[in-house]
């Protein structure tokens, strides 16, 4: 078993994709011409976004995303929390929690991105203690 991807359900998933390659820095990987469905390089696992009204079609009941009410979040590691920080604001995203060092040593940020998804933005975390 291999995590491939995660899917976050979007109004817009083109405005999406552009959302995060701005605030991010990811690659685009796959948008598909209908525009209901779109995948970012972010590694070895895929962020990918589907729009609400598709999995409405497929009888599902997407919900939307609230940063202030979160069922989930997602993080992405860098050196500089702050940088990310301001580039994400910059593109768009809204302010969550300003970077603050954790007590295990780990430097931690969250931006609410376009859709209203949670994002941490945080430094990678160190080697466990022998």
């Amino acid at each position: 078993m291999q995590f491939g991807y995660t899917i976050l359900y979007v109004e817009d998933v083109p405005k999406t994709i552009a959302f995060y390659e701005a605030a991010f820095g990811f690659t685009r990987r796959f948008v598909h011409e209908a525009g209901d469905f779109g995948e970012l390089d972010t590694g070895a696992t895929a962020l990918a976004f589907s729009s609400l009204r598709l999995m409405a079609e497929l009888g599902k009941n997407p919900q939307r995303a609230s940063a202030d009410a979160p069922s989930f979040e997602i993080a992405f590691t860098t050196a500089d929390v702050a940088a990310a920080v301001q580039r994400a604001v910059d593109a768009g995203a809204r302010l969550v929690q300003a970077p603050e060092q954790m007590p295990w040593g780990q430097t931690v940020a969250y931006v609410a991105d376009i859709n209203g998804a949670l994002v941490e933005l945080c430094t990678p975390m160190g080697p466990p203690a022998a």
